[in-house]
């Protein structure tokens, strides 16, 4: 008696673990099956090397690093504008912004007024909110400051951030719209350091929508200037020769380790596509590194656009990856709809590729032969590995990048077919553009002519700023 009940027990007790593994299997099963949630970090101004998955050797980000060792970092990978409000535009409508005039940095000049996004315009938001996605864009909008163009008017359920391009990390006394911090338009009162404010949001908006399939706009504005960080952190870097950096560096590592931290605590990290990118090449005032890079944010040099990005997915691609092909922040767009299975409506123009087949081992090469950059008087284009810089009034340079990733050999006169053959390309595309909407201050418009000036002859640059064009 005592036997058959014990061999009872035991048969139950595997019949119970056997249903469990079932279960936890059959639970996987389903989250694969499921959406991606999406998840774009956009980070501010930061340098090509300033990661520790990058080489950066005193700039601490073991959370940032991790989220690399977990996805693909991509050694070729380039926005579309080297300042702050283009770049968006780029990245948030996956195609050229100069192709509804949003060419100059800010929204706008004092001639024009605010102009911002083009109402017509779609954005990754308005998509994946058509598709039942829950959206939100925390941070950073510098999109636009009318009412068309906030952000719960272009697609997403939910804003929590500021409409300004730059503001104090510390709270502001008596703040305009612009720079307060908001949530769906009306005035958040917040304390302590901005970049963790946004972080406790992005976790608490996962927490939320976690049973759903979510895209989420995380836009931090670390680490641009002002230089403001904690007193903890930067006592903690006081000896650093780079005191400042470090500290809201080490800031915005902590933030982005919470949410990964939060994705795992809900078992949904594995179906959860993550970018994480700068906006441009690091700043001039801020001193970031652009490492081995020529040039820096502003200018059509490599330190301007090729910026430090990531793609993490861990149930679908392969961890620990290096992609060396010519990608651009254009990409994103159309990657993720992919991702999504979200078919592209036929009016919908994007000039951005599926990087999938790539990072799955199906396709090889470059997912782009071509890439082109304008700001106003300021030019680029890149044609596999030749690279073109066009000032002008002035002229332009040829670069061979596969030899000299400095940009510091012109061969304009040496290899003369690649440059007529860049000349074109770079023709062509601006066939396909429209004149920029407005323009950038004339003080800052000659600073940034004299700096591609100077470098375009490997020559030092004299002034970085109008304060400093005024002194010399």
């Amino acid at each position: 008696m005592y036997k058959t009940l014990k061999s009872i027990l035991k048969k139950s007790a595997l019949l119970t673990i056997l249903l469990i593994i079932s279960c936890k299997s059959s639970n996987k099963k389903d989250s694969l099956l499921k959406q991606p949630n999406i998840i774009v970090i956009l980070i501010d101004d930061a340098g090509y090397v300033d990661f520790g998955f990058m080489g950066s050797n005193d700039l601490e980000t073991p959370n940032i690093d991790k989220l690399a060792k977990q996805g693909v970092v991509f050694t070729d990978a380039h926005v579309s504008a080297t300042v702050c409000a283009p770049s968006r535009a780029g990245l948030i409508t996956g195609k050229y912004q100069q192709r509804f005039g949003f060419e100059a940095n800010n929204t706008g000049d004092e001639k024009t007024g605010d102009i911002g996004l083009s109402d017509d315009v779609v954005t990754m938001a308005d998509v994946f909110k058509e598709n039942g996605y829950k959206t939100i864009a925390i941070g950073k909008w510098h999109l636009g400051y009318h009412e068309s163009d906030h952000p719960n008017n272009r697609g997403f359920d939910e804003f929590y951030g500021f409409e300004t391009g730059s503001r104090s990390y510390f709270p502001i006394k008596n703040p305009s719209k612009k720079v307060m911090l908001q949530h769906n338009g009306k005035k958040v009162t917040f304390d302590g350091y901005m970049t963790d404010v946004l972080g406790d949001k992005s976790v608490k908006f996962i927490e939320e929508n976690k049973d759903k399939p979510f895209f989420m706009y995380l836009a931090y504005n670390a680490v641009h200037t002002p230089m403001h960080a904690k007193e903890e952190h930067l006592e903690k870097y006081k000896n650093h020769p780079r005191q400042k950096l470090a500290a809201m560096t080490w800031s915005l590592d902590e933030n982005i380790g919470k949410l990964q931290q939060k994705l795992k605590e809900l078992n949904i990290e594995e179906n959860t596509l993550i970018y994480f990118l700068s906006d441009n090449g690091g700043a001039a005032n801020n001193t970031s590194s652009g490492g081995p890079l020529k040039g820096w944010k502003g200018n059509k040099f490599e330190g301007g656009h090729r910026v430090p990005f990531i793609v993490s997915w861990p149930s679908q691609i392969k961890g620990n990856q290096t992609f060396s092909g010519l990608s651009s922040s254009l990409d994103i767009f159309t990657t993720s709809l992919a991702a999504a299975t979200i078919k592209k409506d036929k009016n919908l123009l994007l000039d951005g590729v599926d990087l999938l087949p790539y990072l799955k081992g199906k396709k090889q090469g470059n997912p782009h032969n071509k890439l082109f950059w304008r700001k106003l008087e300021e030019a680029g284009a890149r044609v596999g590995d030749y690279k073109m810089i066009r000032l002008q009034n002035y002229g332009a340079t040829l670069y061979n990048l596969k030899n000299d990733i400095g940009e510091t050999v012109n061969l304009k006169t040496i290899d003369t077919l690649q440059y007529q053959l860049l000349q074109k390309e770079l023709t062509n595309w601006e066939s396909k553009i429209m004149p920029p909407l407005w323009a950038e201050e004339r003080n800052w418009m000659d600073v940034t002519y004299h700096i591609h000036q100077r470098l375009m002859e490997n020559k030092k640059v004299l002034y970085k700023s109008p304060s400093e064009m005024k002194n010399n």
